[in-house]
């Protein structure tokens, strides 16, 4: 792991103190004149339309405007990119703006001239080796312009090209030609160490996970999250696979479990292509990145010298995807394929072992359908891949989109075929954690049959010992004998059925060749139908009324559709509720709404709401009456705690559904806590945000099968007491608990 540059040491163009020297951002096409009022808004119009950028304005009107958009981008030199960074809404360039300009100036100097349209010609006329080397010399502005251009031919045969020596290497080898590899997710809705335990058996079973064991925690604690780390470490050790592990916690987590002793081998974190998002929604800096890097280079369980055979070359892990600025509201006007962009241009500082792309995952606010996510993600891997990333790819959907199963398989295809690194594998496609759907091991192995791939040559030379794979009299690769059979790993009968009981939604292990069983299929897709229905329905108030006594107000998202398509909306309460309310000063306020489910509201809150009030009670603090928001979102708890002038928000939501009836009825509980003017400058200091104003901690996964409204009920008081006896919430939060554990 090479060391750091630093930021200062990173040449910077020289902010404009005027719009006069902006290079003209007008076009005539067919006896018609487009003016566009800057390079965000060009930028923003070439490409397809997307529900984000129909949402933020930035959409083109029609393809005649987008192909003026496109031509017009094509003439710009870049040059004329370099010296008109994007500013931030502080007209500044932020920190993730600043690292983009961490380029190959010697290789920018001989393309500085070239057109956009230029470099295109060029690159699809260069070979590999060439291709990269530009990518190099290109900021994530520049990259994102660029990738408008191209066609989807062009998106995949460049991305294609750059598959050959862009590797990365740990344990195991990932991106090598011929070879399509897996990142091994066994999510359990509670983080059951049974359940993590079957679902990695049943991975390696199908030869999966040679990427990463890597699993996104329920509860984001140090101590969770060691017992996690431990936990995995043990699986890999006892089935003696060549691959690494991760739990996908905060960063902040992670660097605490590693000090503490734990395996972190792999060091992860979300990234966003806005310091603002970056900042104030992930509680990450660039120079915590910083600090992360430099650890994992000096004390990472597979850093030279630590007794592994050979040292990891690369030790951090990102996940990043087209959406979250906008989401968040905090894109500084910029387009969601340039913010993703800007990431890997982040990403690209710390040499990681693992890009995963998620494009999908947040719903139909920015891509609502099987075109806008499959484009999304063919723009992406090309673009991380030109950028020097080692990319995967997780075409996902969530059951609130109109996206399906049918155009994932789509996506997945077309990006096997561009020679993506790696796919997730999420037993079934069904994530029984975060409720979204992504590929299976079932979609990995069939793609490595389609387009003739192996796993890693690490991993494969352990499955084939195993007999997981075997060659053929030709020397073809094949599924062996022991190919999808978790059992395999257990002592015996007793213990594969014992492990088996904890597993929720495990609608079978029969497989049909590299698919699973025609039977397990029918009963997963028809519990997927049951719980998107679950979407749609409507708060019941007179099922609601038998809790107690309760105050109705509304957001600004009038219909379902207006909450379905645009966050924003429901992260508002409408002028007249707003109006309404007059300060309180309570120390909780318990706020409910359906989310993406009012389902999970009917089924839970008869039985969490007393046992929550009665918790409260029992320490003599103060609440609010129980207020019911039709249409919310998370945000929703600053407008509403603002105008109280309550301490804690206590929000019970409606998670999106599932992948089975059950999941459907899955309620969160997000606890928004006021930072206060006594701890504002630890918050400040400890977040790097200086405008913090709340921090956020949450609880999922309330539902029978997870965490049970009756007990659920209980842990949210005792964590609302943390919240209020500690001052802090979040990462804060869980720091202040460790100091008085010590």
């Amino acid at each position: 792991m090479k060391p750091l540059k630093p930021i200062s040491a990173i040449r910077l163009p020289s902010i404009p103190v005027s719009s006069a020297a902006e290079p003209e951002l007008s076009i005539e096409l067919m006896d018609n004149c487009y003016r566009f009022a800057d390079l965000k808004q060009l930028l923003g119009a070439a490409d397809i339309s997307k529900a984000g950028e129909r949402i933020a304005g930035l959409a083109a009107v029609d393809e005649v405007e987008r192909e003026a958009a496109r031509k017009l981008l094509s003439s710009l030199t870049l040059q004329q990119l370099y010296d008109r960074p994007l500013l931030d809404r502080r007209g500044r360039i932020d920190a993730v703006m600043q690292v983009n300009y961490d380029i190959d100036l010697e290789k920018f100097d001989s393309l500085a001239n070239l057109t956009l349209g230029q470099l295109k010609d060029h690159l699809l006329a260069s070979k590999g080796a060439e291709i990269r080397a530009c990518g190099q010399a290109m900021t994530g502005v520049m990259v994102s312009a660029l990738a408008k251009l191209l066609d989807v031919h062009e998106l995949i045969l460049l991305a294609k090209r750059l598959k050959n020596g862009a590797s990365a290497k740990a344990r195991t080898r990932v991106g090598l030609t011929g070879t399509l590899s897996s990142r091994l997710q066994p999510n359990h809705p509670t983080d059951n160490l049974s359940g993590i335990t079957l679902l990695a058996y049943t991975g390696f079973s199908m030869g999966a996970g040679d990427a990463l064991l890597g699993l996104n925690p329920a509860i984001d604690t140090v101590e969770n999250i060691s017992t996690v780390l431990h936990h995995l470490d043990k699986i890999r050790r006892d089935v003696g696979a060549p691959t690494q592990i991760c739990v996908l916690s905060h960063i902040k987590t992670q660097l605490a479990c590693l000090e503490q002793g734990a395996p972190v081998e792999i060091m992860f974190q979300s990234l966003a292509g806005t310091e603002s998002t970056l900042t104030e929604e992930f509680d990450v800096t660039v120079e915590l990145l910083d600090k992360a890097y430099n650890v994992m280079r000096e004390q990472g369980p597979l850093r030279a010298g630590n007794g592994e055979l050979e040292s990891a070359e690369n030790m951090m892990y990102f996940e990043t995807g087209q959406g979250s600025e906008l989401t968040y509201n905090k894109h500084d006007g910029m387009d969601m394929a340039t913010c993703e962009a800007l990431c890997y241009g982040l990403a690209r500082r710390y040499s990681p072992f693992m890009v995963n792309n998620v494009t999908g995952f947040i719903g139909p606010e920015t891509h609502v359908d099987n075109f806008e996510m499959t484009y999304s993600c063919l723009q992406d891997h090309f673009m991380g891949k030109l950028m020097g990333l080692p990319m995967g790819m997780a075409p996902c959907f969530t059951l609130h989109s109109q996206i399906t199963a049918e155009g994932q398989q789509m996506a997945t295809e077309l990006l096997t075929a561009a020679g993506a690194n790696f796919f997730m594998d999420v037993y079934l496609g069904n994530d029984r954690m975060l409720a979204y759907f992504d590929t299976s091991a079932h979609d990995d192995q069939t793609l490595r049959e389609v387009h003739g791939l192996e796993p890693a040559p690490e991993y494969l030379e352990w499955a084939m010992a195993r007999g997981i794979f075997e060659r053929d009299e030709d020397g073809q690769l094949q599924r062996g004998p022991n190919w999808g059979k978790p059992e395999q790993f257990c002592q015996s009968e007793l213990d594969y059925q014992r492990l088996l009981e904890s597993v929720p939604a495990a609608y079978g292990f029969d497989n049909a060749g590299p698919r699973p069983a025609d039977q397990v299929t029918r009963v997963l897709r028809s519990n997927q139908a049951v719980a998107r229905e679950a979407i749609y329905a409507d708060l019941d108030r007179e099922l609601l009324a038998a809790v107690g006594p309760q105050r109705w107000l509304e957001s600004r998202a009038a219909t379902k559709h207006d909450h379905l398509s645009n966050p924003e909306l429901g992260s508002f309460l409408s002028d007249a509720s707003l109006q309404s309310l007059q300060p309180e000063h309570t120390d909780v306020q318990i706020l409910i709404s359906d989310g993406l489910s009012a389902e999970a509201v009917h089924h839970n809150i008869p039985e969490l709401i007393p046992v929550l009030q009665d918790g409260l009670a029992s320490r003599d603090y103060q609440l609010g009456m129980t207020t019911v928001v039709p249409y919310g979102r998370v945000k929703l708890c600053e407008p509403l705690g603002d105008a109280l002038a309550t301490r804690l928000v206590i929000l019970l939501i409606g998670e999106r559904p599932g992948g089975d009836a059950q999941a459907s009825r899955s309620l969160s509980a997000y606890f928004a806590y006021r930072v206060s003017d006594d701890d504002r400058a630890e918050a400040v200091a400890f977040s790097g945000n200086p405008d913090i104003r709340w921090e956020y901690t949450v609880i999922s996964n309330i539902y029978s099968k997870g965490l049970p409204a009756l007990e659920a009920g209980s842990v949210i008081a005792e964590k609302a007491m943390q919240i209020l006896g500690f001052g802090a919430a979040g990462n804060r939060l869980e720091a202040r608990l460790k100091q008085s554990a010590a």
